[in-house]
């Protein structure tokens, strides 16, 4: 097992690890739109911040040396439903099919104060 860090990606705010690689698979924490540098929300609304997280998490499975190819299951957290389609119109540039098998839930808030969290799921070719 290995923990996968990179300052790429926004670090960790809490007693847990950007991601943890073990046997070719790759299980990584949720991402919200923290801008790497600055430890700050990016974006005014859900696009915007789906765009730095997508970021974010190139920036992680670059670290694992994998890519969006890579990811097998996402779970995109919305504070409003209502972004559904501009959050999946952002989300859906970063894959070719075969898509990954996702969930969209709606929750009641996310840390500080984002309106869009992403975790996922990614294995390795090799495994």
């Amino acid at each position: 097992m290995e923990a996968i860090h990179t300052t790429a990606a926004p670090a960790a705010i809490g007693p847990y690890s950007q991601a943890i690689l073990n046997k070719g698979m790759l299980y990584a924490s949720g991402q919200i739109a923290l801008d790497p540098l600055t430890a700050k929300l990016v974006g005014e609304d859900a696009p915007e911040q789906a765009t730095q997280i997508m970021k974010n998490i190139g920036a992680v499975l670059a670290a694992a040396k994998l890519d969006y190819s890579d990811i097998v299951k996402c779970t995109i957290f919305l504070q409003d439903m209502n972004d559904f389609k501009a959050v999946n119109a952002v989300y859906s540039t970063y894959f070719k099919p075969p898509y990954p098998a996702r969930e969209t839930v709606a929750v009641r808030g996310l840390p500080a104060g984002s309106l869009v969290e992403i975790s996922f799921i990614a294995a390795s070719k090799e495994a």
